[in-house]
Parts: C-alpha cells; structure tokens; sequence
C-alpha cells in the first residue's frame, strides 16, 4: 500500500511538472500573440473609428485620453473626471482597472486642482470644434447604438435597441398586485443571462411560491437583452444603479430575497450593503471571495486565483484568455459572438444537441466590452472592499445567509465559500457532491427550487 501511495505521488508530481511546462510555453505563445494582435488592432483603430481604446489607470499620475478623461493618481488612490453629456463628474475609480472614451458635453473648459507637495494648476480648454467631432457630428461619423465589434444583425442581439436603452431587461413572473407580495432578485453570474434562471428554477417553483412571490430575473448591464453601451466601464456603480432602475425603483420593492450565482453574488453583497432594511434572505452560489493576505496588491493577487495561468482544466484556462489577454479575447468575442448563429449550428452538430440552448444566450448575447471591463472591475476591482462587505452584511444585516457550492467547481474553489462563512459565522454552507461551477443549478433545478422556497418561507416567518 505505500509503495501505490508513493507512485501516486510521483505521478501527481510528474503531472504538475508536465502542467508547468506546457503552461509556460503554451503563455507565452500566447503573450506573443497578443502583442501581434495589439498592434494590428492599433494600425485599425488609426484608419476607423475604434470602439474603445484602454488606459491602464493604476499607477498613472496625469494622463489625457483621446475622450478628454483626465486620470489623477493621489497617493495610489485612482480618481478619474468625466465629462458626460449631462454634468462634470468626480468618480471614485478604485474598483476600476480600465477606462474607455465616451462622448464630450459642450464644455469648454476644465481646470483641475492637484495639491500634493504644494498647489499645481492645470488648465485644459477643449475646443467646441474639438467637441463636434468627437460627438460625430463633423465628418460623417455616427454614434453606433450597437458595439459593432461584438454584435451581430439579427433580431435577437438587436433586441435591446427597441426597448427601453436606461433600464436593464427583466423577466418577471408572479402576481402583478405587489402590495401584499414578496419579492426575490435573481443575479446571474459572468457571460450568462436571466435564462440560467427563468429557463431553470422558474418552471420548477411550486404554485404556492408563484402565487406569494414576485420573481425578478435581470440581465446585467451588456449581457443578454440589456443595453451595451459603448462608452460604460460597467463599474460596481453603473450595475448598482441599473439594477435599483430597473427592478426596485419601478416595481416599488422595499424588501427582497436575493439569490445570486458566481460574479453576481458580488453584486448580491454591494446591494446588500447599500439597502441593508431591504434584504430577507441572501442566497449565495459559489461566491469567488478570496482574502487577501497582509502585502498583497488585492487585484493582481485575485486575477491570479482566479485566472492562474494554467492550460488544464479547460475552464481555468478560458479564465486566463479572458483575464490577462485582452486583444486575444477581443478576437475571440468579435469571431463568435458576431457569428454566433454559424457558431450555434457547429456546436449543435457536433454534440448533437446535448448541450441546453438556452446556456447559449449568455454566451453569445454579450460585447467584449462588457465581458472585460465587468471581469476586471467587478471580480478584480472590488477585491478589496468584499471583506468590508462582508463585515457589513455579518454586523448590520439580519437577514438569513445561506451559501451553495458545488464540490466539483474547478473555477471558485469550494474554499472561497468557507471564507465567507468564517467571515459571517451565521452563513449555512451546503457543498453539492459532484457538481461543478454550471451543475450547482443545471441537473438539480427541482431540489433546489424545493431549498430555496423553504430558505424564503423561513426568513419571511423570522422576520
């Protein structure tokens, strides 16, 4: 028996030398790649009008971009100014790794203050010529409703322009007479859509739930049926703001249950934060909380959890195209979701059509600029403000905390789960065996609708 131990061992080890090897080779092709593919879509964007340009913010002290954004560094805090069609904004951006162009109000001046080791004045006059241009209203060039990178023409991609373009899209089922009604908010995890909800748990819901509870399902802003727009750095804000104008606002919700998955149960905690009265129930799915050690920058050390550069398993791997390898996964959204009806067609016939074609609408329905700066600012850039979070919800709320993980998730490991528990010691963890990441839901929809309607039942009698 120890001689089968110690040749298991040596195997492991051989496996992780062998993985080491072929990931160093295989990232660093890719780095090569990406230069390659950094500077062709440079040599584009100087012949047509590019979709974004991207400026690394971190450790900038003063920088202009071709939008007319000024970054400020004071101390290591980021803080940027934007002009927006409406009014001159100071927004915090620490949870913000990367920046994009937007439209120039009818400003023509902008004086900015500095003071560190005496006063700098610095005055920038923007030019209303200057200003029609880039507005597009000189030389021909229209505003594009739709990123034309990452969207397609047909009905489905384009759906969003036909409606409402300030408010997320909402699947809602339920009574319609809320006075007397419960609600729950749905929150979808990174590349996905309301259909990882509607499609599963909503026709599984017993009569008795439907008819108390008002189910909201929402696509995050540049996923799905919501708006895209082209100039959002989809920042913690940007998605707070839509979700209380499209659900809360609107539906007049003054208490809910949340259930979120993955990226979304981010999301899940900052809305607790802000409407910690509101909150009966969080119910968590592989939440990726990951605390950050003494010395550590808490961005870099989460792309590294999270995307760790690794060529197996295949999931960790598509992680780290998608994190560290922007012009890479540019490429990549640009050649599937653009021809995602070819794409769906190919995939369809090679598995025969085993895979649920609804798990194709996140995948497909959304824009690079959405996934990257989403991924970055959200998982990356709120690293280190979840533990803040997390003290809130454990001091504050009293609201039940209930936190799901399937065993098998080879993208948030189970431990990430445990972390939130031992930050709020109430937390209920069940870990689901043999189940990963997507299978938490897919595969188990009646039983944990069953788990959730008892987890809103007994909060609502508690409270």
């Amino acid at each position: 028996m120890a001689s089968i131990g110690k040749a298991k061992s040596a195997l492991a080890l051989v496996g992780r030398v062998i993985n080491e090897a072929v990931s160093f080779i295989v990232f660093s092709v890719l780095d090569l790649v990406d230069f390659l593919l950094c500077f062709l879509y440079k040599v584009a964007d100087f012949f047509i009008e590019a979709e974004w340009k991207p400026c690394y913010c971190s450790s900038s002290k003063e920088a202009i971009t071709s939008s007319g954004k000024i970054l400020v560094s004071e101390q290591g805090e980021s803080k940027i100014v934007c002009l927006s069609s409406t009014k001159l904004q100071l927004e915090e951006i620490s949870d913000t790794l990367y920046t994009r162009p937007s439209l120039l109000s009818e400003v023509s001046k902008l004086t900015m203050k500095e003071t560190k080791k005496g006063t700098v004045r610095s005055t920038f006059t923007v030019n209303s010529t200057i200003v029609e241009m880039l507005q597009g209203k000189i030389g021909g060039q229209q505003c594009h409703p739709i990123p034309r990178w990452s969207d397609c023409d047909c009905k489905f991609c384009t759906s969003w322009t036909s409606n409402s373009k300030e408010t997320l899209y909402v699947r809602t089922e339920g009574p319609k007479d809320y006075k007397a009604q419960e609600n729950v908010l749905f929150i979808h995890g990174f590349i996905s859509s309301s259909a990882f909800w509607t499609e599963t748990l909503f026709p599984n819901f017993s009569s008795a739930a439907k008819s108390s509870f008002r189910l909201f399902a929402i696509d995050l802003l540049g996923f799905g049926r919501s708006p895209k727009p082209t100039d959002s750095m989809y920042t913690l804000r940007e998605h707070l703001e839509m979700i209380e104008r499209s659900v809360l606002e609107p539906n007049k919700v003054k208490s809910f249950h949340i259930v979120a998955h993955s990226l979304g149960c981010i999301l899940a905690l900052a809305l607790a934060v802000k409407h910690p009265l509101s909150i009966k129930s969080l119910t968590l799915l592989a939440p990726p909380y990951y605390p950050i050690p003494k010395g550590e920058q808490a961005t870099q050390y989460v792309m590294r959890r999270v995307a760790p550069r690794r060529v197996w398993p295949v999931i960790a791997f598509g992680a780290s195209i998608a994190c560290w390898y922007e012009h890479i996964s540019r490429t990549i959204c640009l050649l599937i979701c653009k021809n995602h009806r070819i794409v769906e067609f190919l995939t369809k016939l090679v598995t025969r059509n085993r895979i649920r074609t609804f798990l194709y609408e996140g995948f497909f329905c959304h824009t690079h600029n959405a996934a990257w700066h989403t991924l970055h600012n959200i998982i990356c850039g709120t690293a280190g403000k979840m533990d803040k979070y997390l003290d809130v919800v454990r001091d504050h709320l009293k609201c039940d905390v209930n936190v799901f993980h399937g065993k098998d998730d080879e993208l948030i490991p189970v431990e990430c789960s445990y972390n939130v528990q031992s930050k709020i010691p109430r937390a209920r963890v069940k870990v689901i065996e043999k189940k990963d990441h997507i299978t938490i839901v897919i595969g188990r929809q009646k039983a944990f609708a069953r788990e959730l309607e008892k987890i809103w039942r007994n909060s609502s009698k508690s409270g």
